[in-house]
């Protein structure tokens, strides 16, 4: 099957995993999926981690390739071991008997027929989609019921650091027109009153990049104009640190954190509109240290059970 999962919309058939017959996509990622940690995850947004933590599938690859990104070990790198739709129910079912409120996948998009499959029968938990935005409407329409939950990012409002930096030609435009079919789908967000967790809908990330504030303004200003009070939740985030493939000689502009003025002239702004509804970041969010170990946890026990 030609893959176009993704708006990059290679039109190649995806080798079924190493050695086989095919040809690799821009994700460079094999049919089969490989993903490199499961676990109980504290890190995400109150609403979606709790108090006991959100079922996260890190699934390896990724449709965008970021050159910041601070997973870049499995996003770019491929690091990850295979599993099958049989084998990620397991691991659903092993988090969820570890009372994980959700089940988190990241970056599943270019392995949407397994997931699919995974996902059948429905799952006793909201199921959480994690991905960079960067979405067809054709792959998203193919979740509707399956997703409770989409967590998108909104990268970039500007189309030159969407090239630059992720690859991502008219990102703005194919990221706002996905948030939009997730409305479609979710309708306004809905929170379990007894627990605080959130039941059904979206939260907009926003990772503030050094040196592009006014590409930040910008996306709340269209997150403002788009959607009412009560429609969706924003996230604002200042957790950027130089991962990647950043470094003096490579992306320099990027190889620094952002300073507390940055931070502070777009939070300042956000506070200036009609957003009410979303999460803001403390400066001590801007650590490696909470990049997850992708050592196989949750993984190698389910495959080999």
């Amino acid at each position: 099957m030609l893959c176009n999962l993704c708006p990059h919309t290679c039109n190649v058939n995806r080798p079924l995993r190493p050695g086989a017959p095919g040809t690799l996509g821009f994700c460079r990622c094999y049919t089969m999926p490989r993903a490199a940690r499961a676990a109980l995850h504290f890190w995400e947004e109150p609403v979606i981690s709790g108090t006991k933590g959100s079922g996260t599938v890190f699934f390896s690859g990724c449709t965008l390739q970021c050159v910041f990104c601070q997973n870049s070990v499995i996003s770019t790198e491929g690091k990850g071991w295979e599993v099958t739709a049989e084998a990620l129910r397991q691991i659903y079912h092993n988090l969820i008997q570890q009372g994980a409120h959700n089940i988190n996948l990241v970056t599943p998009t270019q392995y949407l027929p397994t997931i699919l499959e995974s996902l059948t029968p429905a799952l006793p938990v909201p199921v959480v989609y994690n991905c960079g935005g960067y979405e067809t409407i054709a792959t998203l329409k193919r979740l509707k019921g399956k997703v409770q939950i989409y967590l998108p990012d909104l990268k970039y409002y500007s189309e030159s650091p969407a090239r630059r930096y992720s690859h991502a030609p008219n990102y703005f435009e194919t990221a706002t027109k996905a948030i939009l079919e997730m409305f479609r789908q979710t309708g306004p967000y809905e929170m379990d009153d007894a627990t605080g967790l959130l039941k059904k809908g979206i939260i907009i990330r926003h990772l503030i990049l050094p040196g592009l504030i006014e590409d930040s303004k910008r996306i709340i200003d269209w997150v403002t104009q788009t959607f009412r009070p009560g429609d969706v939740l924003f996230s604002l985030m200042r957790q950027y640190v130089p991962c990647g493939s950043v470094s003096d000689s490579q992306y320099p502009d990027l190889n620094r954190t952002l300073t507390n003025a940055e931070y502070e002239e777009v939070e300042k702004y956000l506070f200036s509109t009609s957003i009410e509804d979303g999460f803001v970041q403390e400066v001590a969010s801007a650590d490696s240290q909470f990049i997850p170990a992708f050592d196989g946890t949750g993984i190698l026990k389910s495959t080999q059970t």
